[in-house]
């Protein structure tokens, strides 16, 4: 009699020609695939969905809530990701053993996108994405920054495309499990040709073990090559190099010439003091940076930017003298708070935030504001 025919497994050949198996093992538990998938997001193989220009992931958030069409809180989706275009991926993980895999979990997760797309904002995105960094005691801004190094995108812009995409529909929705059952392919695969611009996968992650070590095997199912032209993801954007003069029509065309003129007044203020300037490189966004080159090392004050925000550049004030010192950071927030409308928290002293130009376009508080940045200044030229 012969006996039941093992999964198939896959050997390791080590240096000495010894051959080892490891057989196909199953997840102990689904929160332990999940976990492992928020530790390791390259498990969901951006070079096989993309191979083209291969996709890299940004966790979001585990557990997010999604809202029925009332507002409630009715389902929570296992983890949230964006790509470094700014795709929303939507991933809801499930082992193979969980009979749900085979048709609650496709209705479940088209709730997820139908819903999510209605009710998310990127402030909400942003915000999920701050408060996981929180608890993880991770710097946000470096975290995001060191995701988007070598992009073209600047920050600003990388959230800009978060929210043209939740309001377009573009949106990724992946299964991930450690077996994909064929019906499931099927499914997938048939929404992925019907959804447009959404894009629909499951990635099978097969786990093999030798009853020590342990190897995943990701493979990605669902895509056609109907789906993979209609929906292929445009290569890294062009960088563009923002001047004076395109700065201006930009603002003046977004904001009006009100605010446009703060932006005027901010530049003449910064020539005066003799800083250089910066002119950014933003696809959509143009900005310009006073820096102050002092005791050999450039210095950051300020970014203005042609969507209608003065930022101040707290994040960078802290790296060096005087701004080091909590206390000075403290002292230039109460300058600015003491402006008009002008409201900073306390707990942004370490980032970017932003001041509207609308709130300086009158006389005084304009007249505050550079004051506040002829301390600023002043203080670092002093150290």
């Amino acid at each position: 009699m012969s006996l039941p025919r093992k999964p198939g497994g896959i050997y390791l050949l080590d240096p000495d020609g010894k051959l080892t198996e490891m057989e196909v093992t199953p997840f102990a538990a689904e929160v332990d695939f999940q976990a492992l998938l928020a530790a390791h997001p390259n498990l969901l193989v951006g070079d096989q969905i993309d191979p083209g220009t291969p996709r890299r992931w940004l966790l979001i958030s585990r557990e997010v809530g999604v809202p029925d069409q009332e507002g409630t809180l009715r389902w929570s989706l296992d983890h949230l990701f964006l790509d470094q275009d700014g795709v929303p991926t939507l991933v809801e993980v499930k082992r193979s053993s969980d009979s749900r895999i085979r048709r609650e979990v496709v209705g479940q997760m088209l709730d997820y996108a139908a819903n999510s797309v209605l009710t998310w904002t990127v402030e909400t995105v942003s915000r999920w994405f701050e408060e996981r960094c929180q608890r993880e005691r991770i710097d946000a801004d470096e975290a995001i920054g060191s995701f988007l190094a070598g992009e073209a995108a600047t920050v600003d812009d990388f959230w800009t495309s978060v929210k043209t995409n939740l309001q377009a529909g573009r949106i990724r929705l992946i299964f991930v499990a450690d077996e994909i059952p064929a019906e499931l392919r099927r499914v997938v695969e048939f929404l992925n040709r019907q959804m447009d611009p959404a894009e629909v996968l499951a990635i099978e992650i097969r786990q093999y073990s030798d009853g020590r070590m342990r190897t995943l095997v990701p493979q990605v199912f669902g895509q056609t090559s109907e789906a993979i032209v209609r929906k292929s993801t445009p290569g890294p954007r062009p960088k563009r190099q923002w001047d004076e003069e395109s700065f201006f029509v930009d603002l003046v065309e977004r904001r009006g010439e009100a605010e446009a003129g703060v932006a005027r007044r901010i530049l003449d203020w910064a020539r005066a003091q003799g800083c250089r300037i910066w002119w950014g490189q933003g696809v959509k966004d143009g900005g310009f940076y006073p820096m102050v080159d002092h005791g050999g090392e450039p210095n950051w004050t300020v970014a203005v930017w042609t969507y209608g925000t003065v930022e101040i550049q707290f994040q960078w004030l802290q790296t060096r003298p005087p701004f080091s010192d909590e206390a000075k950071r403290l002292d230039l927030l109460e300058r600015l708070n003491a402006i008009g409308d002008v409201k900073i928290d306390r707990n942004r002293i370490g980032k970017r935030p932003g001041i509207r130009l609308d709130l300086l376009t009158n006389a005084e508080s304009l007249d505050r504001f550079l004051a506040a940045l002829d301390w600023l200044v002043d203080e670092i030229r002093a150290s």
